[in-house]
């Protein structure tokens, strides 16, 4: 089967054509692009397979263009990489491997496109097209990769449990792989999955979340994360989130589903946005529900204070999972925080206050927490979704209101405690500290309104209770 390749990308493949020629190297574009070229997915990261030395080969492909791309190579690794009108290429020998039991750092030698091929995780990825003169652009199919394609399946080329057993990451790729195209595992690729599961562990943690993270991105990554559930991974990757998982019964009184209930709010919220961090938010928003979880005869089940454990909980799983310690973790720790508030909103009468404290806590996350918000809502009681819709509006409303009149959002009280310091001689103290938070809630709760004059008014007051007089 002959594969046309055309446009920007047919220019830089018959350089490198032209390139493993003189160097009498056969050359292969595999994998990955190949892959998504078959499905009509765009994608401008290449990898070039050669009978030789791919450094080589990469320094006589730069020689070709101009202005000279600069090569990039790891020389321990034998691979080089150019950036060339868009395109990541990756130029490599041909190898086999081999690998010991307690590690997924194979040993390398020197192979032939068979070998490169026997090594590769999945069939769809073991898909090769010739750069070289006697049959250029033809497809290279060895193990049924396009047949597999055509039917969405995931398949390993050799022995599930010898592919899995070589590098355990390749169980958490397939499963990335079925959520990223909406394939099926195989049954043999997926039993192999669920027997070798423990052998996650030798992977490093940056990895495994790497593979997360792509899940995450997924147009639906519940998939991945039921497969993740089924394989038994999840169980030792997150056993947190797997915690959520299960109804309770006591006197036929019954809590629903925590973790089908979250996925569906993943769901929910990919529709809306691709912001990674988001979609860890709806993850990790109800995280504490099983610590959190009590029965009474009087109320039911109950999840109280869910929201506050569940915000303390976030740094550690973020420092367990090798997430980010920065902003974005700030961020989710936030809304999963203030994730009931929107809600509470909406069963009571909505007073400014109530606004304004809302809008002052979430500050520039306050959109981010009412798209998760209205996420949470996976009723199958169309009423009951059109009446939480139909309030989250109002609460909406309100908000942007509040906002044009008040300008809570990211606000600082107008009153700083720098000003409280020097109006009275005093160094950073207790007192400093609660004028500050006099004024804030006074000015929240719309006792005095958010100008200077009111603020220090109340400031000298606050002072004099504790007193504290201003200086000359």
């Amino acid at each position: 089967m002959q594969i046309e390749l055309t446009g920007q990308e047919a220019l830089i493949f018959k350089k490198i054509a032209r390139a493993a020629e003189q160097l009498s190297m056969p050359g292969y574009l595999i994998g990955g692009f190949v892959r998504d070229k078959m499905l009509g997915r765009p994608t401008k990261d290449a990898d070039i397979v050669c009978i030789g030395d791919g450094i080589k080969l990469a320094h006589e492909v730069a020689e070709s263009f101009n202005p000279k791309p600069t090569v990039a190579y790891f020389k321990n690794f034998g691979t080089a990489q150019i950036k060339v009108s868009g395109f990541d290429i990756e130029f490599v020998g041909a190898r086999k491997e081999s690998y010991a039991a307690h590690s997924r750092k194979p040993a390398v030698e020197a192979g032939s496109l068979e070998d490169d091929l026997n090594r590769r995780d999945f069939t769809i990825n073991a898909l090769a097209i010739s750069l070289n003169k006697n049959n250029y652009g033809e497809l290279i199919d060895a193990f049924n990769g396009l047949q597999h394609l055509r039917e969405k399946l995931i398949k390993t080329p050799l022995e599930p449990v010898t592919t899995f057993s070589d590098d355990p990451l390749r169980m958490m790729r397939a499963i990335r792989f079925a959520a990223q195209l909406g394939f099926t595992i195989e049954s043999g690729t997926f039993n192999a999955i669920k027997a070798d599961a423990a052998r996650i562990k030798i992977v490093s943690q940056e990895r495994v979340t790497d593979e997360l993270n792509k899940i995450m991105l997924a147009e639906k990554p519940s998939v991945g994360w039921f497969l993740l559930r089924d394989s038994g991974l999840l169980k030792i990757i997150f056993p947190k989130l797997l915690e959520l998982q299960g109804a309770e019964y006591i006197d036929g009184i019954g809590h629903k589903d925590n973790f089908t209930h979250t996925l569906q709010v993943l769901d929910n919220i990919a529709a809306k946005t691709n912001d990674l961090w988001l979609r860890w938010a709806a993850l990790l928003h109800d995280i504490a529900k099983p610590d959190t979880k009590r029965f009474s005869r009087e109320e039911g089940w109950t999840f109280h204070g869910h929201e506050v454990v569940g915000a303390r909980m976030v740094p550690k799983i973020f420092i367990r999972l090798k997430l980010p310690q920065n902003e974005k973790m700030k961020m989710v720790q936030k809304l999963v925080g203030l994730h009931l508030r929107p809600i509470s909103l909406t069963k009571e009468n909505i007073t400014d206050s109530a606004i304004r404290r809302l809008l002052f806590d979430a500050g520039d996350d306050i959109d981010a927490l009412m798209m998760l918000c209205e996420a949470d809502i996976t009723s199958k009681n169309k009423a009951k979704v059109k009446r939480y819709v139909s309030n989250f509006e109002i609460v909406r409303k309100r908000l942007v209101e509040v906002e044009e009149k008040d300008k809570i959002r990211n606000w600082q009280p107008p009153v700083t405690g720098e000003i409280i310091m020097e109006t009275f001689g005093i160094p950073p103290s207790r007192e400093v500290g609660m004028i500050k938070d006099a004024i804030r809630e006074a000015i929240l709760d719309g006792e005095i309104p958010n100008d200077f004059s009111a603020a220090y008014k109340l400031m000298i007051e606050k002072a004099a209770a504790l007193n504290l007089k201003p200086i000359a």
